[in-house]
């Protein structure tokens, strides 16, 4: 029975190290395969530095070593300091002595060697959680055992960058939710939501959150204070159009609403209400403009050509519908501004963190709970911190995906 359970162990063990790109040879010896994942450690870093320099380098997150597990609907867990846990209950499921840990964010693993000189390693692929002990024989976490898509991303220049990219939405979909940061907003957004469902439908993985979007009822997620916010109209039409169409009961309930901000304007109707407590016409308008097109309705909007500091930082579409001045392109605080609005212009002036992991963040937001995220770190609550976040890592990897797609046209041209 023994050697029974020992075979389906290493079974799992080759198929695991197939995705890493460890070997099967090399993880059968602790002490190699903890070499073997300080090599890829420096490799994607190295990818990390040549990244930084191309775009807006960092900025400074809390020196604070942590690794979340759990893509998708699979159980939440929290590395650190030889701990994993459920950061959600407190519950821990294990722990170790530990001498040396290698923490390699694009093959979602965690290399412990202990005390006693024994290699544990954590990882994570696209049909589990699993623990590997010093003895070679592997289990999965309860809770963990989902499939999901995992692109290695092989035709990008960069690949490990996008695969940590894409682990920070996945890990951030709790109870089939998108959510900013699960520690510290407990509802979607749906701004952030849609910006999420762009990158989990280029990857294969837009099921994830299907019955949530199935099951929306509210034309306003209401998350800023209550308020109703206009853009919200075209970023649940969108989300909509990813899973079902025009039957969706929500839709004929949106297309009522929007009539309410309806303006006129020299050119044509579009609408006008408040976004993040300020007005926001042209960014609102193309989203709206964006979700009836995505869902086959009839389009009567018109983007206005009037100054908007949001409009940049819709770069889908409706380019045009642009006039400079004041771009809301915050690179600290709110760094998914500034990735936004790059984007929008063609620039490359905005960062990610300075940390192997997490590359994306969020700081001082008013709505944030910050509290929750203390199983990370005391200093994530005292400086107001959630990482990862959602909206950030979406706007890098959409940037990256489209910057390749560009590459490689251009290249076919030459």
């Amino acid at each position: 029975m023994k050697k029974k359970n020992q075979c389906i162990a290493i079974g799992v063990l080759v198929l695991a190290c197939a995705y890493s790109g460890v070997s099967a040879k090399e993880a059968s010896s602790g002490s190699e395969a903890a070499a073997s994942a300080e090599r890829r450690l420096a490799g994607y870093r190295a990818e990390l530095e040549r990244f930084r320099e191309e775009f807006g380098g960092t900025r400074e997150l809390p020196d604070v070593d942590f690794f979340l597990f759990g893509m998708g609907p699979r159980t939440k867990l929290l590395y650190k300091d030889g701990v994993l846990l459920e950061p959600i209950t407190g519950k821990r499921l294990a722990k170790w002595p530990v001498a040396s840990e290698c923490i390699v964010p694009p093959d979602y693993s965690v290399f412990i060697t202990t005390t006693d000189n024994e290699t544990v390693r954590i990882f994570e692929d696209k049909r589990g959680v699993w623990i590997e002990d010093a003895d070679g024989d592997v289990c999965v976490v309860d809770g963990t055992r989902h499939l999901l898509n995992l692109p290695l991303f092989r035709d990008n220049r960069y690949p490990q960058v996008l695969r940590v990219l894409h682990q920070e939405l996945l890990v951030n979909v709790i109870n089939g939710k998108p959510v900013p940061n699960y520690f510290v907003y407990s509802k979607p957004w749906y701004r952030d939501a849609a910006m999420m469902a762009l990158c989990l439908r280029a990857t294969g993985n837009i099921d994830v959150i299907r019955d949530w979007i199935l099951e929306l009822d509210e034309v306003f997620d209401r998350n800023n204070a209550g308020e109703t916010e206009a853009d919200n109209l075209g970023q649940v039409l969108f989300l909509v159009s990813m899973v079902s169409d025009t039957n969706h009961p929500l839709v004929p309930r949106v297309l009522e609403q929007a009539r309410r901000f309806e303006t006129e304007g020299e050119n044509g109707t579009y609408i006008r209400g408040r976004t993040d407590f300020s007005e926001h016409p042209v960014y609102q308008t193309k989203w709206l403009k964006y979700g009836l097109t995505a869902l086959g309705l009839r389009d009567p909007y018109v983007a206005p050509m009037i100054e908007d500091s949001y409009s940049a930082l819709f770069w889908m579409d409706y380019k045009d519908a642009y006039v400079a001045g004041g771009d809301a392109d915050n690179r600290g605080n709110y760094p998914y501004l500034g990735w936004a609005c790059d984007h929008f212009h063609g620039l490359k002036r905005s960062p990610i963190s300075n940390r192997d992991y997490p590359l994306t963040w969020e700081k001082r937001a008013s709505q944030a709970d910050y509290e929750g995220i203390r199983p990370v770190s005391d200093r994530y609550v005292s400086e107001s911190l959630a990482a990862p976040h959602t909206w950030h890592a979406s706007e890098v990897f959409l940037y990256l995906l489209d910057a390749d797609d560009e590459s490689e046209a251009s290249s076919s041209l030459e």
